[in-house]
């Protein structure tokens, strides 16, 4: 019996929080499989568990950037709540890990007959826009190294593990940098003694000193989950 850790969930009411868990099936998401792709029609949404999907806008043939992210406060395929069956957004996998999944069109008939679901899913819409606002802003005028530490702040809150299997071109997409430039950035952690990195793992070591490192944007980002959380 797999936990139901996702906070859209957990705050239901119970009698509404048991029915949509009938209508729900357990999936496992492998590291780098692409739940939607720009343009294409989503069927499915997803309520993380455990894992790890991040949101990639193309910037142009061959280059992505991360605007965001969903763990287990969230739900992957909010367009269609707003009425959207389309994907604006190339959603990957980023942290392997457990997700409940439910069909767009037996969403879509819970969605509408349940307020409690509708309020939790406006609320966390709220709190995943000012996200992507502030990534934007985090990736023009922060640094690298900045936005690497709040990058492995927020994979960290939302997987709960201090250790990720990550590349340094993975890590490149998602922070829109160059391979060079991800080293750069993650050395300048681990000297600090930050993190651990080496062979595709990282591991962060010190999460105040990391929370230091980084922008003013964690925090803020924070902030505003905390408040849509009531």
């Amino acid at each position: 019996m797999i936990a139901v850790t996702n906070r859209i969930l957990q705050s239901l009411p119970v009698r509404d929080r048991v029915r949509i868990l009938r209508r729900l099936e357990p999936v496992e998401l492998a590291f780098g499989k692409v739940l939607y792709e720009p343009g294409k029609t989503i069927r499915h949404v997803y309520f993380p568990l455990d894992c790890l999907v991040s949101l990639l806008t193309a910037v142009d043939r061959g280059r992505s950037l991360e605007v965001g992210m969903v763990g287990s406060e969230g739900m992957a395929g909010m367009p269609f709540i707003l009425g959207v069956g389309v994907s604006g957004v190339r959603a990957i996998v980023q942290g392997a890990g457990s997700a409940m999944r439910m069909s767009a069109a037996a969403f879509r008939k819970e969605f509408d007959r349940t307020p409690a679901l509708q309020q939790a899913l406006y609320r966390y819409t709220y709190a995943l826009m000012a996200q992507i606002s502030q990534t934007a802003a985090c990736n023009r005028f922060h640094d690298t190294s900045q936005r690497l530490a709040r990058w492995l702040l927020m994979t960290r809150d939302r997987v709960g593990t201090d250790e990720f299997a990550l590349t340094q071109e993975f890590l490149a997409h998602m922070l829109g940098l160059r391979r060079a430039g991800v080293t750069e950035a993650a050395n300048s952690l681990r000297d600090r003694h930050l993190i651990e990195y080496s062979r595709g793992k990282l591991k962060v070591r010190d999460v105040a000193g990391l929370a230091r490192a980084s922008c003013c944007c964690y925090p803020m980002v924070n902030a505003v989950f905390k408040r849509a959380q009531g």
